[in-house]
């Protein structure tokens, strides 16, 4: 995904991205580096990208400047959102986990995590993105690493250098966080956030978003205890229910819809979470779903906020996860989102911002070609 101008957007981007970055060899360093990620082949190792640096002690010199200098990550993301989306007029904030395999247990973050889609636990890295997401291309701007109990103590939390402000948390403190940066960004219009993270607490979540003040299309798991509002539905009765035992239930609120991409059947049902009082939570929260007019439906489900006279829109923002699975595939693997391998927590997330800079730049001729 390397463009043959690669040097040239990181020159007319780093006077704009790094100007967080007090000296001036921090941000020649910090474009050298995009540029080693997009121009070096194979993996993108901190000793391949020194080799877009000069002198004997290019190496160190990498090493350090991710894993032990001083410069601030947030200040570059929140640049970079900025630019995102003046240029490529996202549709939404996406908000998606993705793992990373790792041998041993050294590695920064390394601890074994469940994939219910594999139905076992993986060694690795658990790693939250936010992606700023268009229907054609979806850009990284914000990331957090899930840290277990085992990474908070001594001397382990000192060796990898975890500040005292980080903490061990949850999916759901991931998430949560990544919806705090987002909205201190500034300069960043609201549009809405899609939540696409298996195991956490949808209901949860949806009300976190709710609280403020931001539009919410959240991924809910299909044994998920709902209840029918019973303001909008009083003849369905009140007891709790799986969402996906909801969903099979009433084919009768189903109807045809155009998301943009073909004609399909979906529901809006008004529902509120469990031992949630109707006066106190219920108004506004809808269980999404969608099935083709074959009968097919990828199984997903949906708690969202806009009503049913906005399906149409809620469903071409549940494309957007998928856009984002591409493009972190076809483009984050090749810039080496998953390829620091070092125990530094500073490192990590300096490696991966840098990464998501160079992710953009490679994605950036897909605005011209698609007209974004």
């Amino acid at each position: 995904m390397t463009h043959p101008s690669a040097h040239q957007f990181c020159g007319e981007f780093a006077s704009l991205l790094f100007a967080s970055l007090r000296r001036r060899e921090q941000r020649h360093k910090a474009r050298q580096y995009v540029c080693g990620l997009l121009v070096e082949p194979g993996r993108k190792t901190l000793r391949n990208v020194a080799a877009q640096f000069e002198g004997a002690g290019a190496r160190q010199s990498v090493h350090h400047f991710i894993t032990a200098s001083s410069w601030e990550w947030m200040p570059v993301r929140h640049a970079l959102a900025r630019s995102v989306h003046e240029a490529f007029d996202p549709l939404a904030w996406v908000i998606s986990p993705t793992m990373i395999p790792r041998a041993g247990s050294r590695t920064i973050g390394v601890d074994e995590h469940y994939m219910p889609q594999l139905g076992h636990a993986v060694n690795g890295q658990r790693a939250v993105g936010a992606w700023l997401s268009s229907g054609r291309c979806a850009l990284p701007v914000g990331w957090r690493l899930l840290l277990s109990d085992r990474w908070m103590r001594e001397p382990l939390r000192q060796r990898a250098g975890i500040p005292a402000g980080a903490a061990a948390g949850t999916l759901d403190d991931c998430v949560r966080g990544l919806v705090a940066d987002a909205v201190e960004a500034g300069g960043v219009p609201r549009v809405p956030v899609v939540v696409d993270a298996e195991l956490a607490d949808a209901v949860g979540l949806a009300r976190h978003l709710a609280s403020r003040g931001l539009s919410f299309l959240v991924r809910v798991d299909p044994a998920e205890q709902l209840r029918l509002d019973p303001v909008e539905l009083p003849m369905y009765g009140g007891r709790e229910r799986p969402a996906g035992e909801l969903v099979k239930a009433l084919t009768r609120l189903r109807w045809a819809v155009n998301p943009g991409d073909g004609p399909t059947l979906a529901a809006a049902i008004p529902v509120v979470g469990p031992r949630v009082p109707p006066s106190t939570g219920g108004a506004g929260l809808f269980l999404v779903s969608e099935r083709t007019r074959y009968g097919r439906s990828d199984g997903r489900l949906w708690l969202t906020d806009s009503p049913p006279a906005a399906l149409a829109s809620v469903l071409a923002l549940t494309r957007l996860p998928d856009v984002v699975q591409r493009d972190f595939g076809t483009i984050s693997e090749s810039v080496g989102m998953r390829d620091f391998a070092g125990r530094s927590f500073p490192g990590w997330h300096r490696h991966v911002t840098l990464a998501s800079v160079a992710h953009c730049i490679a994605a950036w001729p897909m605005r011209a070609a698609v007209g974004v």
